[in-house]
């Protein structure tokens, strides 16, 4: 990847590690599931001033847009509702990571070299030293939602990859127009009439602030800057990034709100961010010899 590049992946890792509070936020507001119907409903307005034909098959567009905004969305949105922490959530669900190298692996042939995936296990030791850090929460089943809320991604971003699109703005604004409608009918059905009301009547404006967070930043910002990154590279060297979500996550609590990082937590972010070097880092800068046959990572 050129450097240029791997600064639009990290940029998006800081958006979504602070987006996992923003959340937290708007969830006093909203229910969970009217909060993410409302979040996609603002991140397709930029279609009012984008034209031009659909960027991809209007099937790929449905499939992507059940994907990530009916499915991972929403089973995120509810288990945090249920009970899980933002800061255990946003590790939860990088395990999309390892369901999208797997998937990848599978469907398309994109086989990560051994230098590749020893830079995956470091990271991943990273996250296990920041999950061990962090309470699990009441619901076992919220956990669970959260782990389903990562497959969906994973195959989300597989559907993205093989959408054909070249221009990822108007396709994950053209994504955001499915899931409100399928979003608000469950919401209607789950969450209630008078529940929806009154979150629309009664939204602070801490809540409202963290609904156009969301919508535009972690939305349309966010997902077309991976959506661009997954179309020009391999699954397997972009999606390491998400790694660095709870990373970035932890560094933005020190750096703006004062929360403490410990030693382990210093280590964790370390160990994270050396993985991710190693794996999407030219081969040639750890020394010669280190690009190991058939590994496909390339600057």
């Amino acid at each position: 990847m050129t450097p240029s590049h791997i600064c639009l992946a990290l940029l998006v890792t800081l958006i979504w590690g602070l987006n996992f509070v923003v959340i937290k936020v708007g969830l006093a507001d909203f229910p969970p599931l009217l909060f993410c119907a409302l979040r996609f409903a603002l991140a397709a307005l930029p279609l009012l001033f984008l034209r031009g034909p659909l960027p991809a098959p209007l099937w790929r567009i449905v499939q992507i847009g059940l994907l990530l905004g009916v499915i991972k969305f929403g089973l995120l949105f509810v288990g945090m509702h249920l009970g899980m922490p933002a800061g255990l959530s946003s590790l939860v669900l990088q395990s999309q990571v390892f369901f999208t190298v797997l998937i990848a692996a599978v469907l398309l042939g994109e086989r990560p070299g051994r230098r590749a995936l020893c830079g995956l296990l470091l990271a991943a030791g990273g996250l296990l030293l920041i999950g061990a850090q962090r309470p699990l929460g009441d619901s076992l089943l919220a956990f669970a939602l959260v782990v389903a809320a990562a497959l969906a991604w994973a195959c989300a971003n597989i559907a993205t990859k093989r959408s054909g699109a070249t221009d990822m703005l108007r396709l994950i604004c053209w994504v955001s127009l499915v899931p409100p409608l399928p979003l608000l009918g469950l919401s209607y059905l789950f969450e209630g009439p008078q529940a929806i009301a009154t979150a629309l009547s009664q939204a602070s404006w801490a809540g409202i602030g963290a609904l156009l967070y969301i919508a535009f930043l972690a939305t349309t910002v966010g997902f077309a800057i991976w959506s661009f990154l997954l179309r020009r590279y391999p699954a397997s060297q972009v999606t390491p990034f998400a790694l660095a979500v709870p990373v970035s996550g932890l560094l933005a609590g020190w750096l703006l709100l004062g929360e403490a990082l410990t030693a382990l937590g210093w280590l964790a972010c370390a160990l994270v961010f050396g993985g991710l070097a190693i794996t999407v880092l030219p081969a040639g800068l750890f020394g010669r010899g280190a690009r190991v046959p058939g590994d496909p990572a390339k600057s």
